[in-house]
């Protein structure tokens, strides 16, 4: 049986394997960690994912706030009155570094290092190590936060501030629903598909047992199968990082409407490995290095729902 010191060498060789241009990652092999971290996630896949060229990169979305279509005459321009020019939006990626120290132990190298592909094995160990706490920051970042992770920046639900519902701790039922849908503007909400309510898995646990008491067919597939929840045609999500301690001597959470797709997660390229033994303990040491931020594209878009109570 190899000794500890060479499953040690070997591991850190095939780390090192890895490692180029000063400690980061060649862009194929941090893509490759990136896509396990974001299977990992919940809600990452239904995010906008992008890899950015450098620490700050900006954000450009614009809409048609009014009237664009107005009577015609062939041959003849719209009144200057009556043209129209897009409102532009703008907010910036500003990626913030973040660490983690991942040991594998003795016994974890045995298993794997004879293994055909020791350096996917440590990319998905890797991987699935970071995605949670990727996840919790999307969602709970605050820079006024005592957690000193959650600190590096403000998350999701710390953005969203213009359409705020206060459900008056309220349970999730189609009344508190019906309110986030209904401070939702418009134009936002034409197509229900792009939609999805975000809250907390005991609050979307909540609004499935209210269907599931309906005495029919269909509330029976929402107590006995895992039929998604929905509400007015927009599928409800629940994210295991999102708080239910919000209330106080009430356990409350919140919830977000939004279109996945308007929230971007930006990755700064270059991710940094560094490796270390601890051969005494028995244990690889690897260090991972990234930068990542993450913003609403355009924040109005958006409903967020406090003091939502759970049971």
């Amino acid at each position: 049986m190899a000794s500890n010191r060479s499953i040690l060498e070997k591991a850190d060789l095939a780390v090192q394997d890895l490692i180029t241009s000063g400690g980061y990652l060649p862009e194929a092999v941090a893509a490759k960690f990136m896509e396990i971290a974001v299977k990992e996630s919940v809600f990452m896949k239904l995010m906008t994912v992008r890899p950015m060229k450098s620490h700050d990169e900006r954000i450009d979305s614009f809409r048609f706030a009014g009237r664009v279509l107005y009577p015609g005459v062939e041959a003849t321009a719209l009144p200057l009155a009556r043209r129209t020019k897009p409102n532009l939006y703008k907010s910036s990626l500003t990626a913030k570094m973040f660490k983690a120290e991942i040991r594998l132990n003795k016994e974890v190298l045995e298993d794997n290092i004879e293994g055909e592909a020791f350096t996917n094995s440590i990319m998905t160990a890797a991987g699935k190590a970071v995605s949670r706490d990727i996840e919790d920051v999307i969602f709970n970042g605050d820079t006024t936060s005592l957690d000193p992770t959650l600190a590096v920046l403000d998350g999701l639900r710390k953005q969203s501030t213009t359409n705020v519902v206060n459900a008056a701790l309220a349970t999730t039922t189609k009344t508190v629903l019906k309110s986030a849908v209904k401070a939702m503007p418009t134009e936002f909400i034409t197509d229900r598909r792009q939609l999805r309510l975000i809250t907390s898995i005991d609050s979307e646990t909540d609004y499935r047992d209210t269907l599931a008491n309906r005495a029919t067919a269909v509330g029976d597939k929402f107590l006995l199968e895992g039929v998604p929840a929905t509400y007015s045609g927009i599928p409800m999500i629940g994210i295991p990082v999102l708080p239910e301690n919000l209330g106080g001597a009430t356990n409350c959470t919140e919830m977000l409407l939004a279109d996945p797709k308007n929230a971007h997660l930006g990755f700064w390229r270059n991710i940094e490995w560094e490796t270390d033994k601890d051969i005494v303990a028995g244990e690889l040491i690897i260090v991972v290095t990234m930068r990542m931020d993450v913003k609403w594209a355009f924040e109005p878009a958006t409903v967020k729902v406090q003091n939502l109570k759970v049971t």
